[in-house]
């Protein structure tokens, strides 16, 4: 089960590529300071997570406009996400967490993906400010995308 919502969201930091430069990103940059969008995917270069992210993308001033920013992530590693992320112009940082350190922490690690175990469960949070989570959204259904009218009327 997700971390559930009125809980302090388990701070990390996780690398991506970005122009073929690594970046450390961490949540506890946005504390203090604006909510923050954390978007689980199984895996890129999926159809699905493809269409999810690209119309996250495509909407990417509403999310900024209601104060947060929003992370994507996935156990892939940095490199493919930064080829996916360039391919498909995703418009929001691809973060790797290939150690399957923060899909544990958030209690979303899947057992059976198309075979593969240890993998993100498709996940929508919103942390705010302080540091709490407001908003928990897992399914174990990879093939369902988080209701996003939902995830937007909490921030």
């Amino acid at each position: 089960m997700a971390i559930a919502v009125n809980t302090k969201a388990p701070l990390f930091t996780l690398k991506r590529r970005k122009d073929g430069a690594f970046e450390e990103i961490s949540l506890a940059d946005n504390i203090g300071k604006k909510k923050t969008v954390l978007i689980f995917i199984p895996a890129a270069f999926s159809s699905i997570c493809q269409d999810e992210l690209c119309s996250i993308s495509a909407g990417l001033d509403q999310y900024a406009a209601l104060g947060a920013e929003v992370l994507g992530i996935s156990v892939d590693n940095p490199f493919a996400l930064e080829v996916w992320g360039n391919m498909a112009n995703i418009g929001f940082p691809l973060l790797s967490d290939a150690n399957k350190e923060v899909i544990a922490a958030y209690d979303i690690v899947c057992d059976d993906f198309i075979g593969y175990k240890g993998v993100a469960k498709r996940s929508a949070f919103v942390i705010d400010e302080e540091g709490t989570v407001i908003y928990s959204w897992s399914s174990d259904d990879a093939r369902v995308l988080p209701p996003f009218d939902e995830l937007k009327a909490v921030l």
